[in-house]
């Protein structure tokens, strides 16, 4: 848990904030707590889509259907304001870990855990459609580990969503890459067996620690899903089976989801999770966990550099906010938490670099809700001429100028290792990548010649989404030089802060020359999701 920032809300409705978890596809998490003392997590919205009358309008709806469900192996919707400036939900929080960050720490789960997890959320999905609901975005940092059994979380919220870009944003789809079914994907009408689908792919990831569709970029990942086999690896018998009919590309074809828990756990999900369904190490560190929330009370952070925080939530203009995965708190013995991956988007919370100067600092590259979801969103088939063979980009990238030469610069030598090489002057540009594999835009990079410590690169970072066209430009120092790879660190173009969706604080760039034509570009800025890619160089 990350301590709450100057500028973010200490309260929300009734709930007192105690520190911020994480952030999504829609906006940021808070971990609240009511008069009573009950602990809630507390969901505050992107103001991108508080701005969604439509949005709005569904999101009214399918918080007032969550808050009937009551099923056992969801985490409730205690309270909700979809009629606020900047629209939150508050649920009941539950004290585990995401499968997602579960299985990174400790591996795939026994064969017995994966039959619990298998029932529970096929008990939760059958009370969920029972309701008139779609989750659409079953995935594993969407299912919660506690001691007492899995929850489906985000279920209401991510059907609000989903009906919104699906009639106000042609080729935008609801899901996770990977993880969305093959009519999802293509933009078909979706029920229920979309999410028995996902919960397929996530019992896979559960039981073999890889997902059933891997690969390296949405594209890959969405094609995969649509064309060919999973890879279940060393899954067998029953629970292969079990897994390879979720995953029929006919909706058809799969199991319903009171079907498939029956099967997995003949006497209810509650029998096997009764018996001690984790394993002894994961269960040790949820009980502490669970623990220590009795002492935690509200944290600040110190002012310094960082991502731009939202305001108080009544208020009706927010700042605006980076996103990422939510996280649970964890004792501070405990292992360390990993590197973001696979189909979860990301985008964490702190930027900010020790030792930075006070004030607000917003660099160049991309950190929306809409784009890395984007725990939630990503681009559907319509959009997905971009990647797929006879796609197009969209030339106008917005590059400004080059910064001006100073009186300071070389005036010859660039094979110096501490001036900007020869090699790397002119325009680059190329699509990057989040970590997670998501796109990221389109990065432009104008090089020109100058000295250590001197400002020899004006980038920008461009993203066109949900009928949106972000832009984010920044300059960048250049920080060390050989013949084949510069370190930049990048802040913002002073004189063009772009969009208010850009991330905050400085970001350190490493570009690195894989032929005379073509350069490697990595940023190391954990708010936006670490993008990658290659860059071509433009002209002549």
């Amino acid at each position: 848990m990350q301590p709450l920032e100057a500028g973010e809300p200490r309260t929300i409705g009734a709930y007192r904030l105690l520190g911020r978890l994480g952030a999504g596809g829609m906006g940021r998490v808070y971990l609240g707590r009511s008069a009573g003392g009950r602990t809630v997590a507390v969901k505050v919205v992107h103001p991108h889509f508080a701005l969604d009358e439509q949005f709005r309008a569904r999101f009214r709806r399918e918080v007032e259907a969550a808050r009937r469900l009551g099923a056992q192996w969801t985490a409730p919707v205690l309270d909700a304001d979809p009629d606020a400036p900047v629209p939150w939900v508050a649920t009941g929080y539950v004290a585990g870990p995401p499968l997602s960050d579960a299985v990174t720490r400790y591996g795939p789960l026994p064969v017995h855990a994966v039959r619990a997890l298998g029932a529970g959320l096929g008990e939760a999905l059958h009370a969920v459609h029972a309701h008139g609901l779609v989750h659409r975005d079953v995935k594993p940092s969407n299912v919660l580990l506690a001691v007492e059994g899995p929850r489906l979380i985000d279920f209401g919220i991510a059907r609000a969503l989903g009906a919104t870009v699906s009639l106000t944003s042609t080729g935008v789809s609801v899901g996770s890459p990977g993880y969305m079914a093959p009519e999802q994907i293509r933009g078909l009408d979706v029920t229920g067996a979309a999410d028995v689908f996902s919960l397929g792919a996530v019992l896979a990831y559960a039981a073999t620690g890889s997902e059933p569709f891997p690969g390296d970029s949405s594209a890959v990942l969405l094609y995969k899903v649509v064309h060919e086999e999973p890879e279940l690896g060393d899954l067998e018998g029953e629970l292969r089976d079990l897994v390879a009919g979720c995953l029929a590309k006919d909706p058809a074809d799969r199991p319903a989801p009171a079907e498939l828990a029956r099967t997995l756990a003949p006497g209810g999900a509650t029998v096997l999770v009764s018996a001690g369904w984790l394993p002894g190490a994961l269960e040790r560190e949820v009980s502490r966990a669970a623990v220590a929330l009795l002492d935690l009370e509200p944290q600040e952070a110190p002012v310094r550099s960082g991502p731009v925080p939202f305001s108080n939530a009544s208020l009706p203009s927010p700042r605006p906010g980076t996103f990422g995965p939510p996280s649970v708190p964890l004792p501070p013995d405990g292992p360390p938490p990993p590197a973001d991956g696979g189909a979860r988007i990301a985008l964490t919370t702190d930027a900010g670099q020790p030792g930075a100067r006070r004030g607000r600092r917003v660099s160049c590259t991309l950190a929306l809700a809409v784009a890395g979801a984007l725990a939630a969103v990503t681009v559907g088939a319509a959009t997905l001429g971009d990647w797929f063979p006879g796609g197009s980009r969209n030339a106008d990238d917005g590059a400004a100028s080059p910064p001006a030469a100073t009186a300071s610069e070389p005036s010859g030598d660039t094979a110096s290792p501490d001036a900007l090489p020869a090699a790397f002057a002119g325009t680059w540009k190329g699509p990057v990548t989040e970590r997670g594999g998501l796109p990221h835009g389109t990065v432009t990079a104008v090089f020109t010649r100058g000295a250590k410590g001197e400002d020899v690169v004006r980038l920008t970072h461009r993203l066109d989404v949900l009928g949106t066209t972000v832009v984010c430009t920044g300059i960048g120092r250049l920080v060390s030089a050989t013949p084949d790879e510069l370190r930049i660190r990048e802040r913002t173009d002073p004189e063009n802060a772009g969009s208010s969706l850009c991330t905050g604080g400085e970001a350190d760039l490493v570009l690195t020359l894989t032929s005379p034509r073509t350069l490697r570009y990595q940023s190391h800025e954990e708010a936006a999701g670490t993008p990658q890619g290659t860059l071509s160089r433009s002209g002549g």
